[in-house]
């Protein structure tokens, strides 16, 4: 983990100081290589997705990485009616909902799986419209709102019946939740606020969010408070405010987990202020083409199809395509 943060900070310095713009603005193209790094790989997750629409390495059976990988296609602007890669979003889309709990809406065996896994079939959903679906995402999204109700944090953990919360398995219903919304399907106000107000709670002096209470604040949580507060059109609180200038000061921090900090990271700033985004960006596109391997992939410890997934799902915002990645 040491050799990608100092990768990191190493190309982090190589990008000229005069030209920290990186990223898709009005009337520019796409950044340079973004395309052929991005296809490349989309195709490794296609070779590599098996016949039942999982994948076979580390944690590629796990549904949330599944969604991690629906997801990477379609930001994309992938259809999963036309184009080359239709058969392999449907056939994740069916390895989904295959496993869900028809009782309980349930997908999976955590509520990480659960929330990315939902998020997937969310916006699969906008592109589709249909009942095979629609019906999945109704039923995942209230047990999303029926485990934040029996929760005394009015927040979500490790399981449906949790009743002790963190922030980032909150975070990721949060966004969830958002995604569902976009997509047509109703989700009480009073969700979103509870769900924002259990971040107030975990959030120190400095604006770094804790994990289970208001210490030991990290730039991962805050990524994905900050992310949260601005899917929530809330850019200008206290709060906010105060989470986003951590934020800014730690750009550049280290993470034990580094795709999932890179994910989060790139959605926040992009969010939060494209100035930052766009230097911050710059920096990644260098890390990303300098560490691809030579059949598209990216390696780490939690398995290539996550990896690979995260990296893309990190440089997708250079193409605004998918609705939770829009301004």
């Amino acid at each position: 983990m040491k050799t990608w943060i100092a990768l990191f900070l190493l190309i982090a310095g190589t990008v000229p100081a005069q030209n920290p713009t990186g990223g898709l603005q009005v009337g520019e193209g796409l950044p340079p290589g973004l395309e052929s790094m991005y296809r490349s790989g989309l195709r490794f997750l296609a070779d590599t997705q098996s016949a039942q629409g999982h994948w076979n390495d580390q944690y590629g059976q796990q549904p949330g990485v599944v969604g991690f990988a629906v997801l990477a296609f379609l930001a994309s602007g992938e259809d999963p009616n036309y184009g080359p890669f239709r058969a392999h979003i449907r056939r994740a889309a069916e390895y989904i909902v295959s496993q869900q709990d028809a009782n309980t809406g349930y997908i999976g065996n955590s509520m990480y799986n659960h929330a990315f896994a939902t998020l997937a079939l969310a916006e699969l959903y906008g592109h589709l419209h249909e009942p095979d679906v629609g019906q999945p995402l109704r039923r995942a999204v209230d047990l999303i709102l029926h485990a934040q109700e029996q929760n005394p944090h009015g927040a979500w953990r490790y399981t449906p019946i949790s009743k002790d919360a963190d922030t980032t398995v909150s975070g990721g219903q949060l966004v969830t939740l958002f995604a569902a919304r976009n997509a047509g399907l109703a989700v009480p106000e009073a969700a979103i606020e509870k769900g924002l107000q259990y971040f107030r709670e975990t959030m120190d002096p400095r604006g770094g969010i804790g994990y289970t209470n208001n210490t030991g604040g990290n730039p991962t949580r805050s990524a994905i408070a900050s992310l949260n507060f601005s899917l929530h059109n809330d850019f200008t609180s206290a709060e906010s405010r105060k989470i986003f200038e951590y934020l800014r000061e730690n750009r550049d921090a280290s993470s034990s987990y580094i795709y999932y900090h890179f994910y989060y990271m790139a959605q926040a700033l992009f969010q939060g202020d494209m100035t930052e985004w766009r230097v911050w960006n710059a920096q990644i596109l260098r890390l990303f083409e300098a560490t691809q391997q030579p059949d598209g992939s990216w390696n780490g410890p939690r398995g290539a199809t996550f990896s690979t997934a995260s990296a893309l799902l990190t440089m997708a915002l250079n193409y605004r395509l998918m609705p939770i990645y829009e301004r």
